[in-house]
């Protein structure tokens, strides 16, 4: 089942993240060598869960964008390696605590770390990984970039509690949601877009600028991901589809459909999500129902929202290559969404 969006604005919009790969790749060769250094250990077991995660195939999208944008604004020393490392250290360890919290058997299509080793080895490492990442910050010796991070990782937690709050709450609003997903995901990608110009000295507002973008493409991503949960595929999402209805959670399309269902349709959605009736025939109806009340284009559509707000956010920018590669991740975001 896929998610309805214009032909014609797919067809313009398509965006890629191929341009920012070209453009970071000798600085992510370094990156790619520093993750592996560090995270190595004479405990077997924490390169062994940490290489298992690190090696599954996600495009890195947090540490290229930390690169390049240091180098939008003529950053010439080695500081932006470290903390991109630093941000996908801190990624890592986000989704090995993020997959015991939500109970996931896979990740990027293999078992999850705590399927194969526990839930004790998995939130240890992640912890391992966030020690590591904060050494490297504070080897860069940039206290505002030390800071930008460190008050990311606070606010990533703070995410995670609400969430669990909000845990199968039905009653959850678009803004208490909002305010879940731009702790828990949007704060580490406008951390690490920020770092890059705080290091190569950039002025307060190119600073803001890229600190906007980052915030309003990490809730693109994040929603745009809650619409592929229903109507996407597993190779998109990097999970299996489904899987946040099956663990109970409430994201944007779930809040919107129960708020503009009927009482009997919000009875059904108490029985799956928070009494635990999430098979398979329930979940094709929660999809029929979301397709009923244009649920799953809604969110489509906030995310094109959030969308424009990065990209309104870098338009008063100098033209760079950088820049222009920046742009085309916000278009690939969205586009991922068929």
């Amino acid at each position: 089942m896929g998610v309805v969006v214009s032909l014609d604005e797919k067809k313009s919009n398509d965006g890629s993240v191929q341009p920012l790969v070209d453009l970071t790749r000798g600085d992510m060769g370094r990156v790619n060598e520093l993750i592996l250094s560090k995270a190595g250990s004479d405990v077997e077991m924490i390169p062994e869960v940490a290489n298992h995660l690190i090696s599954s195939g996600g495009k890195r999208l947090r540490p290229m964008i930390t690169l390049a944008a240091a180098r939008m604004f003529g950053y010439q020393g080695d500081g932006h390696v470290k903390l991109a490392t630093s941000v996908e250290f801190m990624h890592t360890a986000t989704l090995l605590h993020d997959d015991v919290v939500d109970e996931s058997d896979l990740r990027r299509g293999r078992s999850t770390a705590r399927m194969i080793w526990g839930n004790q080895a998995s939130v240890l490492v992640g912890d391992f990984l966030l020690g590591q990442a904060f050494k490297m910050m504070v080897d860069v010796g940039s206290l505002e970039a030390l800071d930008v991070l460190a008050t990311s990782a606070s606010i990533i937690a703070e995410g995670e509690v609400m969430q669990l709050a909000a845990a199968k709450n039905l009653e959850t609003t678009e803004d208490e949601y909002l305010a879940v997903i731009k702790a828990k995901t949007a704060a580490l990608f406008s951390a690490a877009a920020e770092v890059g110009p705080i290091i190569a000295a950039a002025s307060r507002t190119d600073r803001q600028a890229l600190r906007s973008y980052g915030l309003n493409l990490g809730l693109a991503f994040q929603l745009v991901d809650d619409a592929l949960d229903y109507g996407g595929n597993a190779k998109d999402l990097g999970k299996n589809t489904g899987d946040d209805f099956r663990e109970g959670k409430i994201t944007l399309p779930v809040v919107l459909t129960y708020r503009r269902g009927t009482s009997e349709e919000r009875l059904f959605w108490k029985e799956a999500l928070e009494n635990g009736q999430n098979d398979d025939k329930n979940l094709e109806k929660a999809k029929g129902l979301m397709t009923r009340y244009g649920a799953l284009s809604d969110t489509v559509q906030r995310a094109r929202h959030f969308g424009g707000i990065a990209r309104d956010a870098l338009a008063p920018l100098d033209a760079s290559p950088q820049k222009d590669a920046l742009l085309d991740v916000i278009d690939f975001c969205i586009s991922r969404v068929n």
